[in-house]
């Protein structure tokens, strides 16, 4: 599979990015090639998860690519599988995966193998292994820089280059702090996923790759902007990977692709050495977050790189480290089996969002909010309508400062290349002079007193008559289940979260089913914008989407919300939901 050659009219970056997309194919093995004709029928699917991706995957591949996280690194420690053969495995399938998805913007297999071998070799030498994530393949979001290794951030122009720098000092030579911590844990770091360009987009499509789409539906986006890790871990190619999420870019790849997420707050987990978007903004920073196919996973990798005391190397982060007490008093409240309240247990009491009265959710996402509460409720635990201070404020304020410089630091990245914006980009960023110093000091006070009233608004949740507090609210990801290409109109239901800082996690629920989920025509859209958003809907082109939903607890709180989130993972399971199509 090789990009045709640009002709002789065609701008510089075309050919430069055309270069760069050969170079990485290049480094598919021959023997994990497909043919043409696999690739043209590819294109023809509807979906490729599941059968039509695993025939490219032998017996014992396919074996160790459905194992989760945990699974994998047990079989490892335990001698049953080798690093090397785990990670020849799963660069496979991620070479499978990148051929017929195009969700791939790094190959580091050779690399891998190399860092492999040398794990089992020290395995064998001290009969122990390295760490917590001895041999565990983990994939990441092109943000993030490795040795050796470019990181283009979707940007042609920062090909071969440290950020669009080539300065030899740091070409290829800076590696981000968690990086560094994932490998002095064990960690076989094999592939670097794709992303929109900018970072501020739920879909992902960039002029270096083009788009990636959903491998459960490719009629729909898999969402972005840690897109490309949701469609790796979608079709099995990858059982963990690290992401960012400024805006909901976690979030909303977990909920289209039917996996799990996990957004900390922003200063939990290093950002040391990571490329982003217009880093000089930070009131309302970028945190790094987790995907996986498993909660287990989750887990694994965010205790395991919490225990190498991440604060002592990076100063901005908060010197916390995994409080497992904190989850075990949620877990000793209810069963994992079903998620039911425990004998002489507090039940857990959660707040349901069911709409920001901006855009109201689609019939998919209504009738997965309403199999929580069921199942939730079935287990014991108390519901209640969460009715807090407008969210279209924190939205407000929000993109605000995403949009403070005026896209001058975006524009200074196209500039490198020639390359344009692209097309769903072209008015939102569109060069303009940045806010004044004043404005900022003004929404930065405003953003402030708005996360205060929502925290007063949380505190009184225990004011009533059982005196509980609100423990964590259920909410929607996205107003629709995975979006159809270029139909994202409204991303407030993951930002407000961003404005507050407040940790969440992703969890699947079920599907998009176009005989339970019919176009309702007797809704009255409240506004032009909700108007566009409900007529998008098509139940036929939606049908069998993956549909999750956010579960937000308060600053600092992963521990709580991971544990709540396996709870209600498990009543939902119980109850007969948590059927996504993977």
């Amino acid at each position: 599979m090789i990009v045709e050659a640009s002709s002789e009219s065609s701008p510089p970056w075309k050919a430069m990015a055309e270069a760069k997309v050969n170079e990485t194919l290049s480094k598919i093995p021959p023997e994990w090639r497909l043919s043409q004709a696999d690739l043209d029928t590819a294109k023809k699917q509807r979906k490729l998860k599941g059968a039509f991706f695993e025939q490219f995957l032998t017996p014992q591949e396919l074996e160790i690519t459905k194992l989760e996280s945990m699974a994998l690194v047990e079989r490892i420690r335990s001698r049953q599988y080798s690093s090397l053969e785990v990670a020849r495995a799963y660069a496979k399938a991620a070479g499978v995966a990148h051929q017929i998805n195009n969700c791939l913007h790094e190959i580091m297999f050779d690399q891998a193998f190399a860092r492999a071998k040398e794990l089992d070799d020290f395995f064998s030498m001290h009969k122990k292994p390295l760490g917590p994530l001895h041999g565990l393949p983990i994939s990441l979001k092109d943000q993030f820089h490795v040795n050796g290794t470019d990181t283009t951030m979707g940007y042609v122009g920062w090909i071969g280059t440290y950020e669009g720098s080539r300065d030899p000092n740091k070409v290829h030579k800076v590696e981000s702090q968690i990086v560094k911590e994932l490998l002095s844990l064990g960690a076989v770091l094999y592939c670097k996923t794709s992303l929109p360009q900018t970072l501020l987009f739920g879909e992902t499509v960039n002029n270096l790759i083009g788009q990636t789409l959903n491998p459960v539906n490719q009629n729909l986006s898999c969402g972005g902007s840690s897109g490309g890790e949701g469609a790796l871990q979608a079709l099995g190619a990858s059982s963990v990977g690290v992401g960012t999420d400024i805006g909901g870019s976690v979030r909303i790849p977990a909920a289209f692709c039917g996996i799990y997420s996990i957004k900390p707050t922003h200063n939990r987990f290093s950002y040391r050495d990571v490329a982003n978007t217009n880093p000089g903004q930070n009131t309302y920073p970028s945190s790094v977050g987790f995907l996986s196919t498993s909660l287990d996973g989750l887990k694994l990798v965010m205790s395991s790189v919490l225990s190498t005391q991440p604060w002592l190397r990076d100063p901005e982060v908060v010197s916390i480290p995994w409080r497992e007490d904190i989850a075990d008093a949620v877990l000793q409240r209810a069963s994992l089996e079903d998620g039911s309240v425990r004998i002489g247990q507090q039940p857990l009491k959660l707040g349901i969002f069911w709409t920001n009265s901006v855009v109201e959710p689609q019939p998919p996402i209504k009738r997965g909010l309403q199999m929580v509460v069921d199942a939730v409720k079935k287990a014991g635990h108390k519901v209640v309508d969460w009715n807090p201070p407008s969210h279209a404020t924190a939205v407000r304020i929000h993109l605000s400062f995403l949009r403070a410089d005026g896209a001058h630091h975006v524009h200074t990245q196209l500039n490198l290349s020639g390359e344009p914006l692209i097309p769903a980009l072209r008015k939102s960023f569109q060069l303009r002079d940045p806010i004044s110093l004043l404005e900022y000091q003004r929404l930065t006070l405003e953003g402030r007193d708005f996360s205060a009233e929502y925290s007063d608004y949380w505190n009184s949740t225990a004011e009533n008559e059982d005196g509980q507090i609100v423990d964590a609210v259920i909410m929607p990801v996205a107003p629709h289940a995975a979006v159809i290409p270029g139909k994202y109109y409204h991303t407030g239901y993951t930002e407000a979260i961003n404005l507050m800082s407040y940790s969440a996690a992703v969890i699947p629920v079920t599907s998009a089913d176009a005989s339970l989920d019919p176009y309702d025509n007797t809704y009255q859209p409240r506004s032009e914008l909700d108007k566009t958003n409900w007529e998008a809907y098509d139940p036929a082109v939606y049908d069998g989407a993956p549909v999750g939903v956010q579960i937000v607890a308060r600053m600092y709180e992963e521990e709580k919300v991971w544990a709540i989130a396996k709870v209600v993972n498990a009543a939902l399971k119980a109850a007969g939901g948590a059927k996504v199509a993977l």
